[in-house]
């Protein structure tokens, strides 16, 4: 187990060298002139060219790309030109909203997902299997944006049961998480549903039945853990991308975390920020697939010895 972490360990250093070299590249490649949208349309090249050479980018490109890396490595993102403060420090500042937005959402998607789809198993066929089934499609379908619209309309200027916007307390936090989890509770409930109806009908959970076995320790010892592998794994990706669809959600609901800051960065064409943005959410998913391969490699032990 432990050799196969460290192999883990030393592999994500070069695949994040990959990753960076292709922000560094696609941002290069960005069609227009990072200096003159700073500086504006009516800036005379003066400004133009004081700017370009306070950015590097007068440099050949692979002196800024060596520049990029000496900062990365000193924990340097650059300095937003638009907002004027350091874009690490920004991002520090924002990325605990977005940290619990996600961590709420992803909470009640595996709490209602896995339930669902383990009763739903369980029932096939049932009244509640095909209630839930079919509120798994429409979890799938529905945008999110939309939903979220839909909950304020309803739950916040309706009725006046939540607030519509902000953060700081826990009711403020209720409308974006649901809307945020939505997506990823309908597919959990979906996968469980279908890994464990194929687990059910293994052989080994018919000896464990005949050994006389209650119940409930065959569907959570012997069929949940093994119907759980593909289903963590699909979970661990869904994390990444309700970091990437908080997006949308910071936005309709004005919170005030990494997604509202990549909005408005990109309004603001602010290049250095939206560059950081992009660069931190590419090393959580690098982070979030170690974490998925170790735990995958502890329920599987196969795994572990390829």
């Amino acid at each position: 187990m432990t050799a196969y972490i460290l192999r883990r360990l030393l592999l994500i250093f070069p695949t994040a060298l990959v990753v960076v070299t292709l922000i560094f590249v696609i941002f290069r490649l960005v069609p227009g002139d990072p200096a003159q949208l700073i500086a504006g349309e009516m800036a005379s090249r003066d400004v133009v060219e004081s700017i370009r050479r306070e950015m590097g980018l007068d440099k050949p490109i692979y002196i800024q790309y060596a520049y990029y890396l000496w900062g990365l490595l000193h924990g340097d993102l650059g300095i937003s030109k638009v907002f004027r403060y350091g874009v690490l420090d920004q991002l520090l500042l924002r990325f605990p909203a977005t940290i619990e937005l996600t961590v709420a959402a992803m909470s009640i998607a595996l709490l209602v997902g896995l339930s669902a789809g383990v009763v739903s198993a369980v029932k096939r066929g049932s009244v509640y299997d095909q209630v839930s089934m079919l509120g798994a499609i429409a979890g799938v379908c529905i945008p999110a944006f939309w939903l979220g619209l839909m909950l304020m309309m309803v739950l916040a200027v309706q009725i006046n049961l939540l607030p519509a916007t902000g953060r700081g307390t826990l009711a403020q936090l209720v409308l974006p998480a649901i809307t945020l989890s939505a997506h990823q509770m309908a597919v959990l409930a979906r996968l469980t549903r279908s890994s464990m109806l194929e687990v059910l009908g293994q052989d080994y959970i018919r000896t464990a039945r005949s050994k006389g076995l209650r119940e409930r320790v065959v569907l959570l010892r012997h069929a949940l853990r093994n119907a759980l592998i593909p289903t963590l794994t699909i979970a661990g990706l869904q994390f990444g991308y309700l970091l990437g669809g908080s997006i949308i959600v910071e936005t309709v609901f004005a919170w005030p975390g990494i997604g509202l800051l990549m909005i408005d960065s990109v309004r603001m064409r602010d290049y250095t920020m939206v560059q950081g943005v992009v660069l931190l959410y590419a090393m959580v998913f690098l982070l979030l697939n170690l974490i998925i391969d170790i735990a995958y490699s502890y329920l599987d032990p196969r795994v572990r010895y390829d």
